[in-house]
């Protein structure tokens, strides 16, 4: 069979020179030399094409694309013989895209000449991350490569759950404002080679996300992808939450019986701290975020409730109230400071003024491991929660309430590692009143291998519903710590997903199970990537400077 000449420019775009094509992938680019599962599905198309530089027998079947090089016949038994004649395999649901791949010379006119036809694959890589690659098929003919064309993109099109319109919400001023150069650099060029249609909106205020998601016409879109950190991805999926609620007919003022958000939300990593991302994909990796919208894979994820004295405040997936809460409103106040310096500042001076909050803790136990599985079959946020309530009050240095593993890069252990995107449970982490030194042992332990619960004064609870009562009903001042500056009056400062939330009494907080989609795969167990909140991640990554003040301020 003929070969495409070398050199000039080639495009492996439909009708024009606009983009070149990627360079074909070695075979150790995840294509398997294994035969498939399905491999007698029904046969759909076979041809000869040229694969990295050898003429291949080609079949194009229901679930897989197959070849085998085509050889002289040599004596039986040559081992080089069966090495050459390997049958390779890609499955079909691994591509997302193809086009005709035509090279374009400077004095040529029109389309340019034929080579064959670009597959665009999405590849599995070492445990949880993604990668796009490229699949050349090479043949002059075009008539043989029209007819193949067309059967790729009638099967492309019969993936139905992947989305072909997006909405784009893009924060500018995500991790030293590199979330635009992201975007357009990572991820709007495999959206467009996915053919998928985005509007992007560029936010402009705090809370631009939200006003724009309560009035905007979402039928034409199948998604809302957020670029950003997670304050954008939490604010993004609270407007998609309350739009729910509000297209239901719900009053969104008080919400028993939340209905779930009617679009899928993407998280493309682009913060200084990705929990979210990270929790959901395992990995912080923009690609791999990307990949999974592309093909359309979906994971329902449980979301919280967050409300006091009968009114909603807010949905969101994790929260900390006391040393978690106060470093984040610390924090919040110095925001003239680059993120590292406030957040390294805020945890420095939580730690060096740390003192308990006295309050009381209700909640209602989880019953057993089987009525968690109910609660998942069922969505009822009722069926695996003991009705008795229990309660504990005391001296409490941080309360972690926790609907998702909470994972990043920094610590090896998740604050919540018992807690999964969708299992219908809460983790509730109470670290009771201790010595300063005790407490920094404890969040020393998250960047180590070391059980970070094991500690006299540190409970754990698998909970479906908690409601936090302070008993000081002075609130939170932040002149306490040193600063001329206070937060609303009577009113005490909550960690939720990164965002600062003040409440001037009890905050009942309720799970709901499998309330809104994200796009995203099942992940796999990762013991050496798992990791933890943002501020107590910091106090670990940054001991030592914690010690020097905390022996100033004692001396």
């Amino acid at each position: 069979m003929p070969r495409g000449r070398r050199g000039g420019r080639v495009s492996a775009l439909e009708g024009g020179p606009e983009k070149a094509a990627a360079p074909a992938q070695a075979p150790a680019a995840g294509v398997s030399q294994l035969q498939p599962p399905a491999a007698a599905a029904q046969t759909l198309l076979r041809g000869i094409f040229e694969i990295r530089r050898s003429s291949c027998d080609v079949v194009l079947s229901e679930r897989a694309l197959r070849w085998r090089p085509i050889v002289p016949e040599r004596p039986a038994g040559d081992s080089k013989c069966d090495v050459q004649c390997k049958e390779e395999f890609i499955e079909v649901k691994d591509i997302f895209s193809v086009k005709l791949k035509r090279r374009y010379s400077a004095k040529q006119q029109g389309n340019g000449t034929l080579l064959g036809i670009t597959l665009f694959i999405c590849l599995k890589k070492e445990q949880n991350k993604l990668k796009d690659s490229t699949l050349d098929l090479i043949n002059l003919s075009e008539d043989h490569c029209d007819v193949w064309f067309k059967q790729f993109k009638k099967i492309l099109a019969g993936f139905s759950n992947r989305p072909k319109s997006l909405k784009v919400i893009l924060n500018p001023q995500s991790h030293k404002k590199e979330a635009t150069q992201i975007y357009h650099e990572k991820v709007e060029p495999l959206l467009r080679v996915a053919g998928i249609k985005t509007d992007v909106t560029i936010t402009e205020y705090e809370g631009h996300a939200l006003a724009l998601l309560k009035e905007c016409e979402l039928q034409e879109f199948d998604g809302v992808v957020c670029v950003g950190g997670d304050g954008s991805a939490s604010e993004v999926a609270h407007a998609l939450l309350l739009r729910a609620q509000k297209n239901a007919g719900k009053e969104t003022e008080s919400i028993l019986t939340p209905v779930r958000a009617q679009l899928p939300l993407g998280l493309i990593p682009a913060g200084s701290t990705n929990v979210l991302a990270h929790s959901l994909h395992g990995i912080p990796h923009v690609v791999t975020a990307t990949l999974h919208i592309i093909m359309g894979h979906v994971q329902p994820v449980d979301v919280c409730t967050f409300s006091t004295t009968g009114k909603l405040l807010r949905f969101g997936f994790s929260a900390m109230f006391g040393f978690g809460g106060r470093t984040l409103a610390l924090a919040e106040k110095h925001r003239w400071m680059s993120p590292n310096q406030r957040r390294d500042f805020a945890v420095m001076k939580a730690l060096a003024k740390l003192k308990p909050e006295d309050c009381e803790i209700s909640f209602l136990p989880l019953i057993s491991s089987h009525d968690l599985e109910e609660r998942k079959a069922e969505g009822s946020p009722k069926s695996d929660c003991n009705d008795q309530w229990q309660t504990i009050q005391g001296q409490f240095l941080n309360v972690s309430i926790m609907a998702i593993p909470c994972l990043c890069s920094v610590a090896p252990r998740g604050l919540a590692p018992n807690t999964r995107l969708n299992n219908g449970s809460m983790a509730l982490i109470i670290a009771r009143n201790t010595s300063r030194p005790e407490f920094i042992k404890h969040l020393k332990r998250y960047a180590g291998v070391k059980n970070q619960f094991n500690f006299p004064f540190v409970e754990t609870y698998t909970v479906g519903e908690v409601k936090v009562r302070p008993r000081n009903n002075s609130g939170y001042s932040l002149e306490e710590d040193g600063l001329h500056a206070a937060a609303s009056e009577n009113s005490f400062p909550w960690n939720v997903d990164g965002d600062l939330m003040e409440a001037k009494s009890e905050v009942q907080v309720k799970l709901h199970p499998r309330l809104i989609n994200l796009y995203g795969g099942s992940t796999e167990e990762m013991n050496d990537s798992q990791g933890t909140c943002l501020w107590l991640i910091c106090a670990c990554t940054r001991l030592s400077e914690v010690l020097k003040v905390l022996r100033s301020s004692s001396s």
